[in-house]
């Protein structure tokens, strides 16, 4: 059995990475492995992080060993916690990537570690290219990349991307199941402690808010759906008896945002107001903590990922947990992860495309998507992404230190 690294955030730092780095580190362990985690005591600095906190007020994970060191702006911090993961002479570290403006801290460690010629490094690209692009993006991630000695990727997308800068080794593994949200809760059970409406339709759109994510399609595609509630209730008005009453009822829905803002929330605010669409969006825009992630997810009917462009979406792992079908946009890798009339529906990223695709979910009824969500969901495991390291790591032949 190896000795495991892993170099990413965790406790007490919040989001989908540490969430990640908790769950592969369990994952190691039950395989007979030894791991520990190498955290960031400055990830980001303040005036660079567009949410509300970067820490988390719940528990740490149990019985997981974290290392809060890593401060992403001190060069002589990277030095210095370089030679101390060095010296502790890991079998394999595995470092999370997502951002450039980590990869000089990152990859001033890794150079260090690789000192001792013996660990190593695998990396997680979960990016290798943002999605707002900045200056110093590409020296950046090919500073970094040098330092690796082979790659996992969770999509196509950064596969191709990551082949830009580098021809080491590289398998694809889709981003596994979370599965440390707890156990699904009854629909109505959900909604009662959200206090939401127990006999409405609900779309909902999770996590953190940025451009990229295309929140405002999915808006303008609401609008539209709404409109056209509007015009189907006026032709009824007329009507007698259940026809009209049936008609009403299938067509009253409401959207629920649920996730912070990590850009000015004014823009969306205005927008919810010209399409005249405030009495049925519910904004649930705080942070949403670990331990009401599954109320969200089971007070659902549908979950949308409306987005612009993307590598791969760490909600979409969530939905197949809590077997809650998806409409996707067709960019990045979110078709491959949701095959189109099985675990959801791909729709083109325009309003009018997502609008007629939530229309066609709710024609085919959650039953149809049920047992697709079910078949899929089995091939992300944790196991495999373990295996997929391990074996990567096994094929390394030689650590060259002056990389």
């Amino acid at each position: 059995m190896a000795k495991i690294v892993i170099i990413g955030p965790a406790h007490p730092l919040r989001g989908g990475l540490a969430t990640f780095d908790h769950r592969l580190a369990k994952a190691f362990q039950d395989m007979g492995h030894t791991c520990s985690i190498w955290s960031f005591s400055l990830q980001y600095p303040s005036f660079l992080f567009p949410g509300k906190s970067q820490f988390t007020d719940e528990p740490a994970p149990e019985n997981i060993l974290i290392h809060t060191r890593i401060n992403s702006i001190n060069p002589l911090n990277w030095i210095k916690t370089g030679n101390a993961i060095a010296g502790e002479a890991p079998d394999i570290v595995v470092v999370r990537y997502w951002l450039p403006f980590m990869g000089p801290a990152l990859g001033t460690i890794l150079r260090r570690i690789r000192k001792n010629k013996k660990t190593k490094i695998v990396c997680i690209a979960d990016n290798i290219l943002p999605h707002e692009k900045r200056p110093g993006d590409k020296p950046f991630t090919r500073y970094f990349a040098k330092a690796c000695d082979a790659f996992i990727t969770m999509s196509e997308k950064v596969l191709s991307d990551l082949r830009t800068f580098t021809s080491k080794p590289a398998v694809l593994v889709h981003h596994p199941v979370y599965d440390t949200f707890g156990t699904a809760v009854s629909k109505e059970a959900a909604r009662a402690h959200l206090s939401l409406p127990s006999d409405e339709k609900i779309i909902l759109f999770f996590g953190f808010i940025r451009k990229y994510k295309g929140l405002d399609l999915l808006l303008k595609a609401f609008a539209s759906l709404e409109r056209e509630t509007s015009d189907v209730r006026r032709q009824t008005s007329d009507d007698e008896g259940q026809k009209s009453e049936i008609r009403n009822q299938k067509l009253e829905i409401k959207l629920l945002i649920a996730g912070e803002f990590y850009e000015d929330a004014a823009a969306y605010q205005e927008l919810i107001d010209q399409l005249n669409i405030r009495d049925q969006v519910i904004l649930k825009t705080d942070f949403i903590p670990d331990s009401e992630v599954r109320y969200y997810l089971c007070a659902a009917d549908l979950l949308v990922q409306p987005y612009k462009n993307a590598t791969q979406s760490g909600v979409t792992p969530l939905a197949y947990y809590f077997e809650k079908p998806m409409v996707v946009t067709n960019v990045g890798g979110l078709p491959s992860l949701v095959p189109h009339g099985k675990s959801g529906l791909v729709a083109e990223p325009e309003p009018a495309a997502i609008a007629a695709a939530i229309k066609e979910f709710f024609r085919l009824g959650a039953d149809h998507f049920i047992p697709h969500l079910r078949t899929e969901k089995q091939k992300y495991s944790w196991d495999r992404l373990v295996t997929a390291i391990t074996d990567l790591a096994d094929k390394i032949h030689s650590n060259d230190p002056q990389k």
